[in-house]
């Protein structure tokens, strides 16, 4: 078997790991946006034809999925770190939604999402479950979140599956607004907004 014209040996040989194509993917959304990636423009990056690409992703599809795969992967670590410092929970909570929301518009992270979510019309079930198990990770780590604090009694107590569902609605939704550049709201005031939102449902009553 071959890829681009190359004998797969050779083209496993001469190819630089996965995470340094994943790195150079990431870098070059951050700089030029994902107009800029290319299979072609990442392989010069990286010292790869985009027939060898192809290979080893199959799809731009592929690529960008992957990708934000191993994005994930960093930031669940660092989320985990977040959530799992001593102190009140709805200090971590604020951290929580600190680390969710964009830094800026067109935050790179953001914008692949953005792109993937865009791109999973056309996915199939395999993919849609990868995608499934990204969310399902910020999911979790919110519901066990709020389980704490309400346990604890900083929280008044709420279902925590429902009311984490329309915390992860309200962040994806101003999310978006600012990944795209919407210049009706920035960041200090959607994370005002959010403030507001969980002290109306989850602050104990008097």
């Amino acid at each position: 078997m071959v890829a681009g014209g190359v004998p797969v040996r050779a083209a496993r040989k001469n190819a630089p790991p996965r995470e340094d194509v994943l790195v150079a993917a990431m870098a070059t959304i951050a700089e030029r946006g994902l107009e800029g990636l290319t299979m072609a423009g990442l392989g010069r990056e990286v010292g790869m034809s985009s027939g060898h690409l192809l290979y080893y992703f199959r799809s731009k599809d592929e690529l960008l999925l992957q990708t934000l795969e191993w994005s994930e992967a960093a930031l669940g670590g660092e989320r985990r770190a977040l959530l799992s410092r001593r102190g009140p929970v709805a200090e971590r909570l604020q951290a929580y939604v600190d680390l969710y929301v964009p830094t800026q518009a067109r935050d790179p992270h953001w914008t692949l999402w953005l792109e993937v979510w865009n791109r999973s019309q056309n996915a199939g079930p395999q993919e849609r479950e990868r995608q499934a198990a990204i969310e399902g990770a910020w999911h979790r780590d919110l519901v066990a979140l709020l389980a704490e604090g309400i346990s604890r009694g900083e929280f008044r107590p709420v279902d925590a599956e429902r009311v984490a569902t329309r915390i992860r609605a309200l962040l994806d939704g101003f999310s978006i607004q600012l990944a795209v550049g919407l210049p009706t709201i920035g960041r200090e005031e959607i994370l005002a907004h959010v403030r507001e939102f969980l002290t109306d449902t989850l602050s104990l009553r008097p």
